[in-house]
Parts: structure tokens; C-alpha cells; sequence
């Protein structure tokens, strides 16, 4: 792990070739079901990574690296207990229920409403149809718009306020 820190590429790739085994018994001693054990090895690495400067080679590699594998272990069977409380196995059910995107009608509604909401966005200035589409229709974060647009995000957060109060005004109650 020294010559790690010291920027040793071989050596580095080695020391994490050669944890690999230790960070399996580490995760089966903590109950880690086989087929997730990998992901625990995965996430351990990875921690090892980020954290590699963290390691004081006055103290005992093992007992560093098994406290972030059995953190990540411990992480492991956390992220499992969330998912078997919240998800159900149920192949079928998919099979069983009708498709919820609904028949010709809601087509004909949905194509009516995008040229309304179309219509109403053209009749914006130019800045505030900017921001819309960057927003919206781009899906664009506002560091993002303003690297793009050239502007600043003051600039587009009133625009993009501007064109909503201009909206909601043209569209009136409509969804």
C-alpha cells in the first residue's frame, strides 16, 4: 500500500488483486448472501480507491481494509433490507394488468394538449422560450443552460419564473 501511495501503478493494481480474497471472507463473516458478494468487493475497492491517502502505513493494513469491508458489507445488507421491504417478485403481475397508457382517445387528448402547450410557448420572448426549452424540453440543469446559453443563471432563473407566470396566464386552468 506504500508504493501505492507513492503513485507504484503495478503495485496498486497488485495490493487490489490480492485484497479481493480477504474482502470475500470478510463479507461471508458478516452474512452477506453469494451472489452479492461481489458487490460488496465492487464497493469495497472502490472506497479503498478514494480513500487511499487515508492509510497511515504505521498502523496495520488488514485492520484498515477490513473496517471498510465490513462498512461496506454492513451497507450491503442495509441496501438489501430497503429493497426486500419495498419490491415484490412478481413476474406475472406485469402480465396481468392492461396498459395504462389508455386507447385512441388519450392519444388524440395528449396530441391536443402539445400543440396548445406548442402554441403557448411560441407566443414567449425569445429569452423566456429559451429557458423553457433548455429547462423542460432539454431537461437541463441550470449550470447547464447558462454554460450553453452564454447567460447567467440569474438571467435564466427570471426567465424561466417569467415564462411560467406568462404560461400559466395563457393556458388559464388548463392542466
Amino acid at each position: 500500500m506504500v508504493a501505492a501511495q507513492a503513485g507504484d501503478r503495478a503495485a496498486y493494481e497488485t495490493l487490489l488483486r490480492d485484497c479481493m480474497p480477504f474482502i470475500k471472507r470478510v463479507a461471508r463473516g458478516q452474512g452477506i448472501r453469494p451472489d452479492l458478494i461481489d458487490d460488496v468487493v465492487q464497493e469495497t475497492l472502490l472506497t479503498v480507491h478514494r480513500a487511499r491517502q487515508t492509510y497511515d502505513p504505521n498502523r496495520s493494513f488488514t485492520a484498515w481494509l477490513g473496517t471498510i469491508a465490513q462498512r461496506r458489507a454492513i451497507d450491503g445488507l442495509r441496501r438489501v433490507g430497503r429493497t426486500r421491504n419495498r419490491e415484490i417478485y412478481a413476474p406475472l403481475a406485469y402480465e396481468n394488468h392492461s396498459d395504462p397508457s389508455g386507447g385512441p382517445d388519450e392519444a388524440v387528448f395528449h396530441v391536443d394538449h402539445t400543440e396548445v402547450l406548442n402554441s403557448a410557448v411560441s407566443k414567449l420572448s425569445a429569452r423566456q422560450r429559451e429557458a423553457v426549452e433548455r429547462f423542460a424540453f432539454q431537461s437541463q440543469s441550470l449550470a447547464q443552460a447558462a454554460t450553453a446559453s452564454g447567460r447567467s443563471t440569474g438571467s435564466l432563473r427570471v426567465d424561466w419564473h417569467r415564462a411560467l407566470k406568462g404560461l400559466r396566464a395563457q393556458l388559464g386552468g388548463k392542466d
